[in-house]
C-alpha cells in the first residue's frame, strides 16, 4: 500500500514593513503561475505553533522575532505541481528584533539544501501581481 496522505500543521509569520509583507515567491509549473507565501514551516512534535513560527524564522533567516501573536488559523487545501496538499496553517504576526532587516529589499533564506530570497511585497502586488498570496484565506486576517 502507498504512503497515506496527511494533513500537515504549519506555522507562518506575517512580518510587515509598513503595509508590505515579507514573502518568498515560487512557481507552479503545472498551473503555469506564481505564488507568494509568508515564511514558516512545519510544527515539530512537542513544540507549540508559536514556538514553530519563531524557530522557522530563525532557521530560514538566521533572525530572531518578537511580539509573536496568533492572528488566526486557516485551512489550506491546494494542488501544487499536480499533487494534492492539505495544511492547517497557524498565522502569526511578529516583528524582527534586528530592525535593520527592514531596510533590506530582500533577505536570504535557507531551507535545508534550498536557498532563495524573501522579498517585501505590497498588498496590491500580492492581489494583482504575478505572485499571488497563498493561502488566500490569509487576506481575512490582514
Amino acid at each position: 500500500m502507498g504512503k497515506k496522505e496527511r494533513i500537515r500543521p504549519i506555522s507562518i509569520c506575517l512580518l510587515r514593513r509598513g503595509e508590505d509583507i515579507l514573502v518568498h515567491e515560487s512557481y507552479d509549473s503545472v498551473k503555469d503561475r506564481g505564488f507568494a507565501r509568508p515564511l514558516g514551516g512545519g510544527i515539530d512534535v512537542g513544540e507549540t505553533s508559536a514556538e514553530a513560527a519563531i524557530r522557522e524564522i530563525r532557521e530560514e533567516l538566521g533572525a530572531d522575532i518578537a511580539g509573536v501573536e496568533l492572528l488566526g488559523i486557516v485551512e489550506n487545501i491546494f494542488v501544487y505541481e499536480g499533487k494534492p496538499g492539505h495544511e492547517i496553517v497557524f498565522v502569526y504576526d511578529g516583528r524582527f528584533v534586528d530592525e535593520s532587516l527592514y531596510d533590506r529589499e530582500s533577505l536570504d533564506v535557507v531551507e535545508g539544501n534550498r536557498q532563495f530570497k524573501a522579498v517585501w511585497r505590497s498588498p496590491a502586488a500580492l492581489r494583482d501581481g504575478p505572485h499571488r498570496l497563498v493561502p488566500e484565506e490569509i487576506w481575512r486576517l490582514l
